[in-house]
């Protein structure tokens, strides 16, 4: 253990490999696809100066405001402007040492790969009406193509009650059954590994009081490669794909791109999608 960061773990967890160890065989088998959560992680005292430090993303410039039929929610990934504290947590999340535990624990052959960018991660909040319907995340990263592997969730929520909602549900392949709700209480973190068929998300509406919100703490760990069995259509379009559940219809908004899916498939299209993204697109 690296003893600059020996004050974030909880006693429980001061070991991480042997902590992988001994949960590997939990996660590989859990229902509906592999995942895992682990209660009390951290030290509460570190998290709590963590919560302390968690700004109202409402109010942040660089804050990215999701308002739509399929998510209400707000995320900021902006770490040069984060707290030193926050800094070293997430630089911990990224170390060497976290992501040995993520490559035991998780059983993945591909070694695991940082996103030190947090695309898609850093911190969320969602507030009093906020939500995130049932999806699968996007499989790729966007500036250098590695798969994204694994996804690490942890939640910041004091005194959070059931009837706020806002539970974190694991849906099965075939969208008709959630089988698995994980209440999103301070200091839970959970691992679950993303592919085609990692269906997850809170798709109803928060009903917490106005002064309070959801906080969570995301990063996405990535691979040069993975099994051809993780993935549903190699040409689909990279990003969130959003699923109706079994006896809501219409629930989400879903692009429809049959025409650019078919297209996907010849090289020349994927070139040309290529040399645009590189040369092309505005710098944001």
């Amino acid at each position: 253990m690296i003893m600059k960061y020996s004050e974030i773990l909880s006693k429980k967890s001061q070991n991480l490999n042997d902590l992988g160890l001994l949960l590997k065989n939990q996660y590989s088998s859990a229902n509906p696809f592999p995942h895992i959560q682990i209660d009390n992680f951290f030290s509460d005292e570190y998290l709590n100066s963590i919560l302390n430090e968690f700004p109202d993303l409402s109010n942040l410039k660089k804050s990215q405001n999701y308002k739509n039929q399929n998510e209400i929610k707000f995320a900021n990934n902006d770490f040069e402007n984060f707290t030193e504290k926050m800094k070293t947590f997430f630089n911990f999340l990224n170390s060497e040492t976290f992501l040995n535990f993520l490559q035991i624990l998780t059983s993945i052959n591909e070694k695991l790969i940082a996103d030190k960018e947090l695309n898609g991660g850093g911190l969320h909040e969602i507030k009093k009406g906020g939500l995130l319907k049932v999806h699968t995340d996007f499989n790729k990263h966007p500036n250098n193509n590695f798969d994204r592997r694994v996804n690490v969730l942890i939640y910041l929520n004091k005194d959070w009650k059931k009837e706020y909602k806002g539970c974190l549900e694991l849906w099965d392949k075939e969208m008709k059954e959630c089988k698995q709700k994980i209440f999103p209480s301070f200091n839970k973190m959970v691992i679950f590994s993303t592919t085609d068929f990692s269906n997850h998300g809170h798709p109803d509406p928060i009903d917490c009081p106005n002064d309070i919100s959801r906080k969570s703490i995301a990063l996405y760990y990535f691979s040069e490669g993975r099994p051809k069995e993780e993935i549903f259509d190699e040409d689909q379009k990279n990003r969130t794909h959003f699923k109706n559940r079994f006896g809501f219809n219409n629930e989400i908004k879903e692009k429809k791109e049959h025409i650019k899916n078919f297209l996907r498939k010849f090289s020349l299209y994927k070139k040309m999608k290529n040399f645009e993204k590189k040369y092309l697109r505005k710098k944001k």
